[in-house]
């Protein structure tokens, strides 16, 4: 049994790494790493888009070795010749856009040349999601090494994609030097329905995402293993649940939802 109105995301556990590195240094290789795995990425860029006009790239991270000269190009001029450019705009503001759809022939001579001729970049996927007037738009590519995606990538991209928009843009709204303790707390205290939870229910809840073993959740607390289950199983009944993977699921079902990014 789910809480009513409670979003699954599915393989919530395969991501995790990412969406525990939000606010860390570290996460563009953490994102990498993870799309890597996951879908056979082999290079991601992040993307800010406002509705007045202005674009940076934000993240550059994989096997292309000028990428950072293609963001600084895209974020100067290029980004207003995007053909997902519509797309992209004329959706609605918090929900998750989906753009799987990529053929050379949709862009023109001197973007095709620049942005994958001489880059080596066979295929993309795209995803982007709003918060407020800045859009964050996530590319996944692959090079002629890797070859295009296939069938199976292009369905775990499709599975994963607004879950991993959804840690960029959150990555990017937090500061820095911000713990991945200090993110799921912050989550608990003030969403429902982990907030419903007792404050040692928290506890034990933060420490399971975070990777803790139960044995590892006792020390750190000072309780008792015995204890610890007897928390961990409160606060899963609590929460209509019975295993890890769905209180992963509850946390990005909460990160990729319309009101998680606030």
């Amino acid at each position: 049994m789910r809480p009513h109105g409670m979003a699954s995301t599915p393989a919530a556990n395969d991501i995790a790494p990412a969406v525990l590195a939000i606010g860390r240094p570290d996460f563009p290789n953490v994102l990498i790493d993870t799309l890597r795995r996951q879908a056979g990425v082999g290079h991601c860029m992040v993307f800010a888009l406002t509705r007045t006009g202005a674009a940076s790239c934000l993240l550059d991270a994989g096997n292309i070795p000028i990428g950072s000269d293609l963001g600084a190009a895209y974020a100067g001029q290029f980004h207003e010749s995007d053909p997902n450019r519509d797309a992209l705009f004329e959706a609605e503001t918090s929900a998750p856009v989906m753009l799987p759809s990529f053929a050379p022939r949709m862009y023109g001579a001197r973007y095709r040349k620049i942005f994958f001729n001489d880059s080596d970049i066979v295929d993309k996927y795209a995803t982007a999601i709003w918060v407020g007037d800045t859009c964050f738009y996530v590319n996944f590519y692959r090079i002629t090494a890797q070859g295009r995606f296939g069938d199976a990538e292009r369905a775990r991209l499709q599975v994963i994609a607004p879950a991993i928009g959804a840690s960029v843009a959150r990555h990017f709204q937090q500061a820095a030097t911000a713990t991945p303790d200090q993110n799921l707390a912050a989550l608990f205290a003030t969403r429902a329905p982990l907030s419903a939870l007792t404050p040692r229910e928290q506890d034990v809840c933060r420490r399971i995402l975070l990777g803790f073993s139960s044995e590892a959740i006792s020390q750190a607390l000072g309780i008792s293993l015995h204890s610890t289950l007897t928390y961990r199983k409160r606060a899963y009944e609590r929460l209509g649940i019975s295993s890890q993977n769905e209180l992963f699921s509850i946390v990005l079902g909460l990160l990729a939802g319309r009101r998680g990014l606030n």
